[in-house]
């Protein structure tokens, strides 16, 4: 991730309380936006009230600011008026606790990075030739490069506590009836796992179109609910994922069977992207793409930009394929994980398999090394810049995203 002058990547900028304060009325807010399309007098006193708060408690935020803002137009409800109120009060209780904070010394880890540097933060896991993390490592074991030249290391921390902000994109499409319900099963285990008290996460479905299940929460129970709910659709109804960034929406009126692509580039710009710190997200589907609006390489630009570390789950029930020689969404699912710093774990139709292959993400996500350095090239062009951690042990494999998009600050 590139923090600009504005930003800071600390949790302090970004606490548990003030992320699930934007993320309830943001929610409530879209909620809300579908039953009242006009703008009251106390909707427009409300709104430059409710937003500078944000912009003050969030400052990284600042497209989640506009979002808001776009919705908080198109509403009238005393209800919405009451949700806007509480939102703002929630939000402006963890003002103060930023005022606080002080500047830290430069061997720091980036969790409490200065305000005015800009630096590029990775998460990444080091294994042993086996597929064995390896713990305990230090930033004296590693050198990194951008475009090839060497970068000084300037923050790092193992077996990063940062709070984790984490997807779940299930495909709902024919392909997944006979393996549908072993993925609400173990998925939902797998988020009692996980889940601390200081992490969120939402669930998506994607068939012919895209549906968020559940917006950002901590609660299990109602992620679970959201996770249990979901039913194969092969055509016809279904929601769509309001584009909350601006971002595109799968709605053509052409044939669709499973909009893969669509739903990761929306969970990553929509989602992930308002939010800072370690996120990620998990995608359990056979990899097949049909009918999205976007290409692979949309959804990989997406995710890179959301700085989200992207896991696929390859689930498929060989028998629906018959004698069509199996499934073949692997190749572009292995490019998707390969850019973001995750990978692809094959799992067909065994939930033994399943359940492995979630213990093994829990564990590497909760076994990252944080690195975070001040590019040499200062320019925010918008340009790609390959970033490569290299182990100074040969015998390490680095599992890293492949670089990141030098965009300008957010003013």
């Amino acid at each position: 991730m590139l923090f600009g002058d504005c930003c800071a990547a600390t949790p302090a900028v970004n606490p548990p309380a003030t992320r699930q304060a934007i993320a309830a009325v943001s929610k409530a807010l879209r909620f809300m936006s579908k039953k009242d399309k006009t703008l009251s007098p106390a909707t427009a006193f409300t709104l430059p009230h409710l937003c500078p708060l944000i912009c003050a408690s969030n400052p990284c935020n600042n497209r989640l600011t506009k979002n808001l803002e776009r919705t908080l137009l198109m509403s009238q409800s005393p209800k919405f008026q009451r949700i806007l109120t509480l939102g703002a009060l929630l939000v402006a209780s963890a003002v103060p606790i930023f005022a606080q904070q002080s500047a830290p010394a430069d061997d720091q880890s980036v969790e409490t990075l200065k305000v005015n540097v800009s630096v590029v933060q990775l998460f990444f896991n080091v294994k042993d030739k086996k597929g064995a993390l390896i713990p305990n490592l230090t930033k004296t074991d590693f050198d990194i490069f951008e475009d090839g030249k060497p970068q000084t290391i300037k923050y790092f921390a193992a077996e990063s506590n940062l709070p984790l902000t984490l997807g779940i994109l299930i495909d709902a499409s024919g392909s997944q009836m006979r393996v549908l319900d072993m993925e609400k099963q173990v998925g939902g285990d797998f988020l009692s796992q996980i889940l601390r008290d200081k992490d969120l996460a939402f669930v998506l479905s994607f068939d012919v179109n895209a549906e968020l299940l559940q917006d950002f929460t901590n609660s299990v129970h109602s992620l679970k609910n959201a996770m249990n709910g979901v039913r194969i659709n092969t055509g016809g109804g279904g929601g769509t994922l309001p584009g909350l960034g601006g971002g595109p929406v799968p709605t053509a009126n052409g044939p669709r069977g499973t909009v893969l692509y669509d739903a990761v580039y929306l969970a990553a710009h929509d989602e992930l992207a308002q939010q800072v710190g370690r996120k990620a997200m998990i995608l359990l589907t056979d990899g097949e793409d049909e009918g999205s609006q976007l290409r692979i390489k949309d959804a990989i630009e997406a995710a890179q930009k959301s700085d989200s570390i992207v896991y696929v789950l390859l689930c498929a029930d060989k028998g629906f394929y018959g004698s069509f020689g199996g499934y073949s969404g692997d190749s572009e699912m292995r490019k998707l994980t390969g850019e973001t710093g995750g990978r692809v774990i094959e799992v067909g139709n065994k939930i033994d398999k399943l359940r492995d292959a979630f213990n093994q993400i829990a564990n590497e996500l909760r076994s990252q090394y944080n690195i975070g350095y001040t590019p040499t090239n200062s320019a925010k062009d918008g340009s790609f810049r390959k970033v490569e951690i290299r182990a100074k042990d040969k015998d390490y494999k680095i599992q890293s995203r492949t670089g990141y998009y030098a965009v300008p600050s957010r003013d």
